[in-house]
C-alpha cells in the first residue's frame, strides 16, 4: 500500500471517526472503501438506474407476488 496524506475539515474527520466507529474498522479503511467506491460510480449508477428503471415495470401482473415468489418461480420452472 501506498503511505499518502489527505487534508479533511474537522467536521469531516469527526464524521469519519464516528463512521470508522460504527463500521468497526480503521478511518483508512473508511477512506478507502469511499475511494473504491467512487472509482466505480458510474459503473453502479448505470446499476442502480436500471434497477429503478424496473420498479413498478410488472405492476400488473399478480398483486401477491411479494407474498407468493416462489410458487411462481416453481410455476414458471414446471413449464
Amino acid at each position: 500500500m501506498l503511505r499518502m496524506q489527505v487534508q479533511f475539515t474537522e467536521e469531516q474527520a469527526e464524521a469519519l471517526r464516528r463512521e470508522a466507529r460504527r463500521r468497526g474498522v480503521s478511518m483508512a479503511a473508511v477512506v478507502r472503501q469511499a475511494v473504491d467506491a467512487a472509482l466505480r460510480g458510474g459503473e453502479e449508477d448505470a446499476r442502480w438506474r436500471r434497477a429503478v428503471a424496473a420498479v413498478g415495470r410488472f405492476a400488473d401482473r399478480e398483486p401477491d407476488v411479494a407474498r407468493e415468489h416462489d410458487r411462481y418461480l416453481e410455476d414458471a420452472l414446471d413449464r
